[in-house]
């Protein structure tokens, strides 16, 4: 028997209550991409005594198109436009880049401006929150450099220039595992078929987080039929002798096909993408989209050089987890054992990562009571 809850907030001696009740907790998340690692770093820092485990068939490392987190990008920029928790997911995400770029630089996440361009108006290209009409996140980047129109791009009508952060996922994963390592939380490869399993292998664990992204769709229990793959293609290319300092990216509208080029620091190459493929599970590379790939984006940053020149280094194929409605973090009991989910990102995985870790675990002392 299921119940399912939606999130509300105790007062704040119920919470202490809890809190001391929970000295002991155990907890297990399951999934190891960027959205579970985050969670059990988040758990870590709530709950310093409790036992943590994440269990995931992929790692960081690996390397399978379902494994989304390992073909990202990265970067920060805001998709949400909810007025409401989307958005502050992504504004605490900000936030936690810019305090881990500054204090542990190793992790993978650099500082670096994005230039953004639009095949239409402001006012066409879906980007403002409907309901107040701005751009929420232009106080948080510390504002917004409007690109001169000698400046734009052929076929290019509006862009801006602002302050970003740019993610190397294969320094950025293998991070969060070894910090989640490092802070006595346990890795386990593992695959479920049915979400009972997990409560049945993890029988001491006060909650158990779904955090399997696109494996929703097919998890036992779950079989979240909102889940759609979202299809990406990238390459990554080796960086010209002068290394590109600043992200770029274009698109005929905020939920269309984009173009976008990535450094990855100087020696790190350069990811340059992309694709948005709805309900395309293709998990080979496309080899003559590829080649559309390196004309638009040398197109777009002509310091890459001519498209035929590009040495590649690699092809990717990511399917992200796409979900109608947006992600799921949402709590339930089945059979009176706590499941909380986070899950279904879709492409914003990583910049909203820290956000949608906050929420999955503030759901933790709500029903803990029960």
């Amino acid at each position: 028997m299921r119940k399912s809850f939606s999130q509300t907030h105790p007062r704040k001696s119920e919470e202490s209550s809890i809190s001391i009740r929970l000295l002991s907790a155990s907890f297990l998340v399951i999934g190891a991409g960027v959205v579970g690692l985050t969670t059990a770093l988040e758990l870590r820092a709530r709950y310093p005594t409790a036992k943590i485990t994440i269990a995931a068939k992929f790692l960081p490392g690996d390397s399978a198109p379902e494994y989304t987190s390992a073909w990202g990008g990265a970067n920060w920029f805001p998709a949400a436009r909810d007025n409401g928790p989307q958005e502050d997911w992504e504004a605490i995400t900000y936030r936690k880049f810019k305090e881990l770029s500054s204090a542990r630089p190793e992790c993978g996440i650099q500082p670096m401006n994005i230039r953004w361009h639009y095949e239409a108006s402001i006012d066409e290209v879906g980007i403002k929150t409907p309901a107040t009409g701005k751009l929420w996140f232009e106080a948080l980047v510390g504002g917004l450099e409007k690109i001169a129109e000698k400046d734009l791009p052929s076929g290019t009508v509006f862009g801006f220039e602002m302050a970003s952060f740019v993610i190397d996922v294969q320094k950025y994963l293998p991070w969060l595992q070894s910090e989640a390592m490092r802070l006595g939380i346990e890795v386990h490869r593992r695959v479920f078929g049915h979400i009972k399993d997990a409560f049945r292998l993890y029988p001491q664990a006060t909650a158990i987080f779904n955090c399997t992204g696109i494996g929703a769709l097919t998890l036992g229990g779950v079989e979240d039929d909102k889940i759609f793959s979202a299809r990406g293609q990238i390459l990554l290319v080796e960086g010209p002798e002068e290394p590109i300092r600043k992200m770029a990216f274009r698109a005929p509208h905020r939920d269309g096909e984009a173009t976008h080029v990535f450094p990855r620091g100087e020696r790190g190459g350069v990811i340059l993408g992309g694709s948005r493929q709805k309900h395309n599970w293709d998990g080979e590379a496309d080899m003559e989209f590829a080649e559309v790939i390196k004309k638009r984006c040398c197109a777009l940053v002509p310091e890459l050089g001519p498209p035929e020149d590009l040495k590649v280094i690699k092809h990717g194929v990511g399917l992200r987890p796409g979900r109608e409605g947006g992600a799921r973090v949402a709590s339930e009991l089945i059979q009176d054992r706590l499941l909380i989910h986070n899950y279904g990102a879709g492409g914003t995985g990583f910049q909203a990562s820290w956000g949608l870790a906050r929420y999955a675990v503030d759901l933790v002392p709500i029903r803990a009571r029960m």
